[in-house]
C-alpha cells in the first residue's frame, strides 16, 4: 500500500467500507470525508489504477454501471496498513 497516493488509500478504505458499492456511492462516501466535489476525471482512474494493482476488482452491474469490491489481497492490504499504523498509535515503534 506503500505505494498508493492517500487519495488511492482513501478510496480502498470506503470499496472495502461498502458492500459492492457503485461509482456514485463510493464518489458521494469520498466526497463527504474531503467535503468537497471530486470530479470523475480523478475519481475512476484512481479506481481503475487500484483495480490493475489488484486491490479492487471491478464488475459491470449494466451498461452504465460498474460495481467494485475489495480483493483479498486489498484487504491484506489494509489490514497490514492499520497493524502499522497501530504501532505507533501504541506508542511503541519498532526498530
Amino acid at each position: 500500500m506503500f505505494d498508493l497516493t492517500g487519495f488511492q488509500r482513501d478510496l480502498l478504505y470506503v470499496v472495502c467500507g461498502l458492500d459492492g458499492p457503485h461509482g456514485l456511492a463510493i464518489k458521494e462516501e469520498i466526497e463527504e470525508y474531503y467535503e468537497g466535489e471530486i470530479h470523475h476525471g480523478r475519481l475512476y482512474p484512481n479506481l481503475d489504477t487500484l483495480v490493475d494493482k489488484g486491490l479492487v476488482e471491478k464488475a459491470q452491474k449494466d451498461r452504465r454501471t460498474n460495481i467494485y469490491s475489495i480483493t483479498r489481497r486489498g484487504e491484506r492490504e489494509i489490514a497490514a496498513r492499520n497493524e502499522w499504523e497501530q504501532q505507533y498509535r501504541a506508542g511503541e515503534p519498532s526498530g
